[in-house]
């Protein structure tokens, strides 16, 4: 079995690609299903966010098996394979053990260090648990993965005022206008939004519409800013608000346009110009937005200038979380190659235990009947004892061996001296 990463990041697909491949929650059950129906897919995991997709797999085949999920990629975004492939990046054994401990850190991200990726791993490990996708061997991956970002975070200074997608965007507008005399309108009321309110209210914005389907979302997120005014519409009220403000920031989970340049055409703006920042993957704003003179559209991938700013200032701490991740990977490595042992030292526990109950079997006769009824349990636990005792240290020693070759010869000789039958079934193990 061999662990392997398909997928594609803002480092290596522009937003137009990442988003035809997008996975929304609501149908991460649906493409487990479907990938655990290959044949050379054992396990799956799903990572997808607004800055990468990535599909960790155990493959019985790993050539084959990569295979499967380019193809799987190819059908959902309906991208030619030859167009496809150049945006996908594949990592096997090590390297894709280790690439997961990186993004769940935040190493990956597109702002370093930044805090939401490590919810994200998270909740894609509970997803994989959910749909069956996750087995024995990404069950410890992912949890080895969640402890190594969490330790980057709590013993490394990175998380330390690091700028998220959110707060890069509020810095975009910064850049250009004074916030504190724009009106703002902000489409959607999730996390995202949630923090662009935080950081348009330190950069002095006063008037902020949100404006979001459900009420109750908007009033519970308003409730997290009580010195604020917020002022909360009904989505039947987008264009209306859109056309009463200066700035408007899209941050919603919808899988196509919501705002086009059909329904932007009409709109009376009180401003001379309109700016857009769309924060979403997929886009909430159409490409042909842009062919309208007075509105100024940005998105995910127009931050990039802004981020980089503050990466400078970051890569020392990085140095310091590469040096964590090595014990992390080490630990899973350690755990991994130990899985190898399982099915011989299984197999020399059952062939012990045997010749232990045949032998107590014959000493418990020969006692009488009296004697073994009275004892029975007191010379069990003895002679229980003594086999653990014994096995204890060649078990340990067994499974702490680094050297691959070691171990090997070592599996081999146990083997040979007690005849063993070993059934090899390391997936299982």
């Amino acid at each position: 079995m061999n662990i392997a990463v398909v997928g594609l990041s803002h480092k290596t697909a522009p937003v137009e690609i990442r988003e035809k491949l997008s996975i929304q929650e609501a149908k991460i059950e649906e493409s487990l299903t479907h990938l655990r129906g290959y044949p050379h897919i054992e396990e799956v995991a799903i990572i997808s966010t607004c800055n990468r997709l990535e599909i960790y797999a155990v493959v019985t085949e790993t050539e084959k098996g990569v295979i499967e999920i380019t193809q799987f990629l190819s059908e959902i975004g309906h991208i030619p394979l030859a167009t496809l492939r150049r945006y996908l990046f594949t990592l096997l054994h090590q390297d894709a053990v280790r690439h997961l401990m990186r993004v769940a850190a935040g190493l990956e991200s597109l702002v370093l260090g930044e805090g939401q990726i490590l919810a994200q791993v998270r909740t894609t490990h509970k997803l994989g648990q959910k749909y069956q996708g996750v087995g024995r061997l990404l069950d410890r991956l992912f949890k080895q993965a969640i402890t190594a970002g969490r330790r980057v975070r709590t013993e490394t200074s990175i998380g330390t005022g690091a700028v998220s997608i959110s707060s890069a965007a509020v810095e975009l507008v910064h850049t250009k206008v004074d916030l504190t005399c724009q009106r703002v309108a902000i489409i959607g009321a999730g996390k995202m939004s949630c923090l662009l309110v935080k950081h348009l209210l330190a950069k002095g914005a006063t008037a902020i519409t949100i404006v979001n389907r459900s009420r109750h979302r908007s009033e519970e997120l308003a409730a997290q800013f009580p010195q604020a005014h917020l002022n909360l519409r009904p989505l039947a009220e987008m264009l209306a608000a859109i056309a009463e403000a200066d700035i408007v920031f899209t941050s919603t989970g919808a899988t196509d346009p919501i705002l086009t340049k059909a329904n932007l055409s009409p709109c009376a703006l009180s401003a001379a110009t309109l700016m857009l920042v769309d924060i979403s993957v997929p886009r909430n704003v159409s490409t042909d937005v842009e062919e309208l003179g007075h509105i100024q559209v940005f998105n995910v991938d127009d931050l990039k200038a802004v981020v980089a700013q503050n990466q400078a200032s970051r890569r020392k701490m990085a140095q310091e979380a590469e040096s964590l991740l090595d014990e992390e990977v080490d630990a899973f490595e350690l755990w991994w190659r130990s899985l190898e042992t399982v099915p011989t030292i299984s197999s020399l526990r059952n062939k012990v235990e045997d010749i232990r109950e045949q032998e107590l079997e014959k000493a418990l006769s020969r006692l009488g009947s009296e004697f073994a009824e009275k004892h029975q349990e007191v010379i069990e636990a003895l002679t229980r004892g003594i086999v653990n005792k014994i096995l204890h240290e060649p078990m340990v020693q067994l499974r702490a061996q680094q050297d691959i070759e070691a171990r090997k010869q070592c599996l081999q000789s146990l083997k040979m001296l007690f005849n063993l039958e070993v059934e090899e079934q390391l997936g299982q193990a």
